[in-house]
């Protein structure tokens, strides 16, 4: 891999990650299009990819900063409130938000550890795996815009929505599905906002990408080479720049759009991948 390559996956890593649109599939289509696995061994390839994501991380903390800040501490004061029969409403609204983003979690967390084999079998890199994933995943948030109420916000996300969001989130872990996406649809389904959706999905993001990249990180330092971990670097920097970049552009979006112009882009790129499988394109 060269220096354009990483940057180019970079690029498309952050602005995938946020974005509705599926970061695996066109993680995919640009691998095969650079004809990575000249160079790379799969195993390289895959550690690579995970490892950038935590660039994305980066992005939706230093995004985000204030609102973990005051999360995190309303956390520590509330339930320490709580204990002390002290009443706090900050600190509670706070506290109650920091537990629905670890209820949210619980779903990836235990699906994740329970089906590890299977999540990192062949089956899963599958270019109609992820191409069918995309198209079916569309039609749910497309359901999710017809059918979602949207009119709770951020601070009136209960048990209800924090499951419904991270059941959701779960089954991102089928490539093609977009992390985003499912938690987005689920967030809709459950009556949130657009604008509300996608920030608890954002937070969310946290915890999940944070422990599949922190986790792939030790095991990519011994499969990488030394080359290979130069261009990681840049290509986790690059990530998480424009990954700071789509973040921002998504919230300012729903605000006054729907998800429909994703909906779209999901179809059309799911049906191409579905096609480029049938014509004999595989993941590795």
């Amino acid at each position: 891999m060269n220096l354009f390559q990483a940057i180019l996956l970079g690029i498309i890593q952050g602005l995938t990650e946020f974005i509705p649109i599926s970061s695996t599939g066109h993680l995919i289509i640009a691998e095969k299009l650079m004809g990575l696995e000249q160079s790379m061994s799969p195993q390289e390839i895959t550690a690579f990819i995970a490892v950038i994501q935590l660039g994305t991380l980066v992005a939706v903390i230093v995004y985000f900063f204030q609102d973990i800040v005051s999360i995190t501490l309303g956390f520590i004061n509330g339930n320490l409130g709580l204990l002390q029969a002290r009443r706090d409403n900050s600190a509670r609204k706070a506290s109650r938000l920091g537990w629905m983003i670890i209820i949210g979690t619980l779903p990836i967390a235990i699906v994740g550890l329970a089906a590890k084999k299977i999540i990192e079998g062949h089956l899963t890199k599958s270019f109609f795996v992820i191409g069918t994933s995309m198209v079916v995943w569309a039609v749910i948030l497309w359901l999710a815009e017809m059918l979602g109420q949207r009119r709770r916000e951020l601070e009136h996300v209960g048990i209800r929505e924090a499951l419904a969001v991270g059941i959701a989130q779960a089954f991102a872990l089928v490539p093609g599905s977009s992390r985003s996406g499912t938690t987005i649809a689920g967030a809709l389904f459950a009556g949130m906002t657009r604008e509300a959706a996608a920030r608890f999905s954002f937070l969310l993001s946290i915890p999940a990408v944070g422990a599949s990249g922190l986790l792939e990180l030790k095991e990519a330092t011994g499969i990488l080479s030394g080359t290979s971990m130069s261009n990681l670097l840049v290509s986790t920097v690059v990530s998480a720049i424009f990954g700071y970049l789509s973040i921002a552009f998504l919230l300012n979006y729903l605000r006054n759009h729907s998800t429909l112009i994703f909906i779209i882009y999901r179809l059309i790129a799911g049906l191409i991948i579905i096609y480029l499988g049938y014509l004999g394109f595989r993941s590795f």
